[in-house]
């Protein structure tokens, strides 16, 4: 959520911002600054009733003391409406904060200066281009679907027979491959400094607005209205959320947390080859790095995050790319955001495998996570950033493809022996 003295400050600025993300809503801010107004001014009249009350109901003893009843009744005929006039001014106040604070949940983060103007996935700019794509000798690399198929690694259609499409069976080396890349991942962050946190799998709406997937992002959240909960879209959401409604010490930032998660995703709208074998799922795991700083770091922090999730693909030798992601394609929370995407060899194209993204102080204003540099000093917010450290299936997908060999086998990256106890898929040796 936006600061509304900014708003009030440079409401252009803000326009300008919500046209660059693609939300043409110029009225918003308008009616938004409106009921700003209004608030405000129904806030001075009630002052003034009140003050007003206060200077004519001491009067009323002494006018009775005086043996001035009259004078004395009409003082408390004027006390009780104003009474009534400070009750409804208070509702009123109340009321247009309310619809205030709406309408700010539908304004967007403004992107940093850095960010390129875009409107689509094409304006993103690819900053770096890093390993070299795999080539074969003598065969076409297949598509990881049917890799999975012949080695029975995963199971497509049992899961769409007992849930759904989008929620497969790992099955044996499958099963243990993603055991081993969540215990991989995680083993690095804690080596870069990352407390492990395991989080809850079910939020409340409160959390869900704390980091912004309300009220923006309903239709891709389940959710289970009898208990008022959504199962977690990524561990961003409770991790972030743990720290809100407090006040850190300085000293104590930043806060580096990892955790891992299943995350629950409906995907609406997706179609087509995107969401063929791994690509897209509603069910998927992820490591999610998470950290909490001094706003004057938050840059800092930003691309330091970006250099841990790029790590884990560099020991796992798989080619990616580095995209600044436009205004138009970065979302609605973020003020800067990198996507990291794997070469993919069976379908011969990127996959988005992490987003790395600063909200500055947007998600920490939601969240009331602030911090005190002195304990005299008055509270400060945070500014939050996150990342996937990585999530898993595309990941699977890229390691599958990339390392098929001309006998059908698929070689694992060195790295991942000895969390998987088997350095081959289609062999029978462990080792």
């Amino acid at each position: 959520m936006l600061d509304l003295n900014a708003i009030r400050e440079a409401p252009r600025r803000v326009k300008e911002a919500m046209r660059a993300k693609g939300l043409d809503q110029p009225e918003l801010v308008d009616r938004l600054l409106e009921l700003d107004e209004e608030r405000r001014a129904a806030i001075t009249e009630l002052q003034d009733a009140q003050a007003r009350s206060n200077e004519i109901s001491s009067r009323i003893g002494a006018l009775k003391r005086e043996g001035k009843d009259e004078e004395a009744e009409a003082v408390i005929e004027e006390t009780q409406q104003l009474k009534q006039r400070i009750k409804a001014l208070e509702e009123t106040a109340r009321e247009k904060r309310t619809h205030t604070q709406r309408l700010l949940l539908k304004v967007p983060n403004i992107p940093h200066r850095s960010v390129p103007v875009g409107t689509s996935p094409e304006d993103n700019e690819v900053e770096e281009e890093v390993g070299e794509k795999p080539t074969f000798d003598g065969f076409t690399p297949r598509p990881h679907w049917k890799l999975t198929a012949q080695h029975d690694l995963v199971d497509f259609e049992r899961g769409a027979k007992v849930t759904g499409a989008g929620f497969p069976f790992y099955l044996d080396k499958g099963a243990r491959l993603q055991r081993a890349l969540v215990q991989f991942f995680l083993d690095q962050a804690s080596s870069n400094g990352y407390i492990e946190m395991q989080p809850p799998l079910f939020i409340n709406a409160d959390s869900a607005h704390g980091t912004g997937q309300l009220p923006d992002k309903e239709d891709l959240m389940y959710e289970i209205p009898r208990d008022d909960l959504f199962p977690i879209p990524t561990a961003e959401v409770p991790v972030t959320n743990f720290l809100r409604d407090e006040i850190l010490q300085e000293e104590t930032l930043p806060q580096k947390f990892c955790a891992y998660t299943p995350c629950f995703r409906r995907e609406a709208g997706s179609h087509g080859s995107d969401v063929r074998g791994l690509n897209r799922l509603h069910q998927f795991d992820k490591v999610e790095l998470v950290q909490v700083v001094h706003p004057d770091e938050s840059y800092r922090a930003l691309e330091a995050l970006r250099s841990d999730a790029e790590r884990l693909l560099t020991l796992l030798e798989l080619p990616y790319r580095r995209l600044l992601m436009c205004t138009g394609d970065m979302g609605f929370t973020q003020a800067k955001k990198y996507d990291l995407e794997v070469w993919s060899a069976g379908q011969e194209r990127w996959l988005e495998v992490s987003s790395i993204s600063n909200f500055e102080a947007f998600q920490a204003r939601r969240m009331q996570i602030r911090y005190r540099a002195t304990p005299e000093d008055k509270p400060a917010l945070v500014h939050t950033l996150n990342g996937s450290g990585l999530a898993l299936p595309r990941v699977v997908a890229a390691l599958l493809e990339n390392n098929q060999q001309a006998d059908g086998t698929i070689q694992l990256p060195e790295v991942l022996h000895p969390y998987t106890g088997f350095t081959t898929i289609g062999s029978d040796a462990s080792r």
